[in-house]
């Protein structure tokens, strides 16, 4: 049976350092010593409804839960090197959560959060909201569903992601990322996927100006692209496009289907460039550019 640690509050340095095999519930890190790292080197413990105002609580954790608790904006970097955790029902303001961590379930949690999950591997994500800046970098085999995420420069970097049924608002998202497929999703925002490989985007809404640029088998399935100019310009692109596509340019390589394309843009490109632009007149003819 765990111990148990009900209804205290806490705000010495490492006030409960290296607990184990405890659940911590109703309780209050925060006050006047303005105590850092109070869970530090903890192991197999469960965090219930607690609320936090300290730096730097959960460092070096191991085995831990994290449960309808609330980690406030002076929650600074509050879990960091951490391992086979799980986040749920929580609310936290403090930057920098989650830094070269792995194993993590997040679960219907709201985050705002500069520099989110940096450098982390094994995240599993779901019925979640998060704002964030270079969100999930340089991170890898990560599982998304079901995320309403906002945010600049997010997924870059990364390695082994798959997103499904989400909607993700953020420029510059995916640049340099490899292996990626992003399912049944809304992606509005400048600038998508440059410099990607293997990015596949599968009945998915793309929204936003100059999308997916110097990419590397780059695959778009049954998808739709609203308000995108100057689309696949130096791309290696197999693409097939519902709807209109206000122009591309000059793609590398690839066949890209449309329904229609405002225009086709063939200049001052500074390699050769043979991606074939298809229009789809109808189900069965189609015009070749």
């Amino acid at each position: 049976m765990k111990k148990q640690i009900i209804n205290q509050t806490f705000d010495e340095e490492r006030s409960l350092y290296n607990i184990r095999n405890t659940e911590v519930s109703d309780c209050i890190f925060a006050g006047p010593k303005d105590g850092e790292s109070v869970l530090k080197e903890c192991r197999n413990i469960s965090v219930n409804n607690c609320f936090f105002s300290l730096r730097y609580p959960l460092w070096h954790a191991k085995k831990f839960e994290l449960i309808n608790s609330t980690m406030d904006d002076l929650t600074r970097a509050p879990i960091w090197y951490s391992s086979d955790g799980k986040l749920k029902g929580c609310k936290i303001s403090g930057v920098k959560t989650l830094r070269e961590c792995k194993n993590i379930a997040v679960d219907n949690c709201d985050i705002d959060s500069i520099e989110f999950g940096w450098r982390c591997k094994g995240v599993e994500i779901k019925d979640s909201k998060i704002n964030a800046v270079y969100f999930l970098f340089e991170s890898k085999d990560v599982q998304i569903e079901n995320l309403n995420m906002t945010g600049k420069y997010s997924f870059q970097y990364m390695k082994n992601l798959n997103i499904k049924n989400s909607n993700l608002d953020t420029k510059d998202a995916f640049w340099h990322s490899k292996n990626i497929t992003v399912e049944n999703s809304v992606v509005k925002g400048e600038y998508l996927g440059w410099f990607s490989e293997n990015l596949t985007f599968l009945n998915c809404k793309i929204i936003g100006t100059q999308p997916l640029c110097y990419c590397k088998n780059l695959k778009l399935i049954n998808c739709e692209m609203i308000d995108c100019d100057f689309s696949f310009e130096y791309s290696e692109v197999e693409a097939d496009i519902k709807g209109h596509i206000l122009s591309v340019k000059n793609p590398k390589s690839g066949v890209i289907t449309a329904d229609s394309v405002g225009e086709i843009i063939r200049d001052d490109a500074i390699m050769k460039c043979g991606g074939i632009i298809e229009i789809r007149k109808n189900m069965n003819e189609l015009k070749c550019s």
